[in-house]
């Protein structure tokens, strides 16, 4: 009995470590790269990447409820950049209607839900085709990221927007606005924004019906179904969700660099999958929280900034990033089993 209790006593200082391996991962990449690299630490250096933890956040945001339902989206990155390169062109040509030869340009609030509005049905295409014509998450997804790559290339031709100031006589100044820090406090606006997002997402997740169907599917699908959950209706959601998320990082983006380019967004899609799982959230699925994945996405921030300042080459931090995603995964599968251990230690004893 006292080698039991010895083990269930091990048991859960292991899984106290694994639900906080990825702060404590943090607090030492924090460390680390504060020695390695020379002003990391700086106010500087920590506003570069808070600017870059709010795009994979957000991103990671919407991943989340995805990964949740037992889905991925290779797409988000795309969509982002489509976004980008839709906003770009409203913002520098306008829209021209060649049959009355007149050019419309529109204020920057109706271009932001113009974009976030195109972010968000592509996100719903995605889950129509899943759900309705039963293909899977991966091939969807990947279609649809060459196709959205491939329109924001259309959109200019390949070429990039770089005249977004806007100008006071067309009415569409202030883009500039998503890319700043908000007035004297310094703080990006990306992350005033990513804040927002997490604490409605969190709450969405964990106190509302909305919220409970979500994990419920990823738990178990068909269980699900004879409950009674809607869940072709929540999936589609889902994916329009993450879509809407891809589209908002698109436009902070092309703010920050006052510029739109078809590239935007590339591998994002890598990020956010990666702040997800070490966030916690299952690729099982019917796991994952939003604040778990806040702190993921700090991870990878800091992961990509140091590895910079470090003079880590971009060959070198692609294997990391796999390397990571890999990792995160198979602890993710090592939590699982020793929660279905202690869980059944738990069931014996009560015998």
């Amino acid at each position: 009995m006292a080698g039991n209790g010895k083990t269930m006593s091990n048991n859960k200082l292991a899984m106290t470590l694994l639900k906080g391996r990825t702060f404590i991962v943090l607090i030492i990449l924090l460390v680390f790269f504060s020695i390695r690299a020379d002003n990391f630490l700086s106010p500087g250096t920590l506003m570069i990447v808070a600017k870059h933890v709010a795009l994979y956040g957000i991103l990671a945001i919407g991943m989340t409820y995805v990964i949740i339902t037992s889905g991925i989206d290779l797409s988000v990155g795309s969509i982002a950049g489509l976004a980008g390169m839709i906003a770009g062109g409203l913002i520098e040509e306008g829209l021209t209607l060649k049959m009355f030869g007149v050019t419309m340009y529109f204020n920057v609030p109706l271009i932001v839900l113009v974009t976030v509005l195109l972010g968000t049905v592509m996100g719903m295409v995605n889950g129509i085709v899943i759900t309705k014509c039963k293909v899977a998450p991966f091939i969807t997804t990947l279609g649809t990221m060459y196709i959205c790559r491939g329109l924001a290339n259309i959109r200019s031709d390949g070429k990039t927007f770089s005249k977004l100031s806007g100008h006071a006589g067309l009415g569409n100044t202030g883009f500039e606005f998503f890319g700043r820090t908000l007035g004297n406090t310094g703080i990006p606006v990306g992350v005033i924004i990513l804040a927002i997002l997490a604490v409605i997402a969190g709450v969405i997740l964990k106190k509302t019906p909305f919220g409970w169907h979500v994990l419920s599917i990823g738990g178990n699908e068909k269980a699900s179904r004879l409950s009674g959950i809607k869940v072709d209706r929540v999936k589609i959601w889902v994916y329009a969700f993450s879509g809407f998320c891809a589209a908002v990082v698109g436009i902070i983006a092309t703010s920050q660099l006052v510029s739109a380019t078809p590239k935007t967004g590339e591998s994002w899609e890598m990020n956010a999958i990666a702040a997800s799982v070490l966030g916690g959230t299952s690729m099982a699925g019917g796991v994952g929280t939003i604040g778990g994945t806040i702190v993921g996405a700090f991870v990878i921030g800091v992961i990509n900034d140091g590895m910079t300042m470090c003079g880590v080459t971009e060959f070198w931090q692609k294997i990391i990033r796999g390397l990571v995603i890999i990792l995160a995964v198979i602890i993710d599968q090592f939590q699982r089993k020793l929660q279905a251990k202690m869980a059944l230690q738990a069931r014996n004893e009560n015998k």
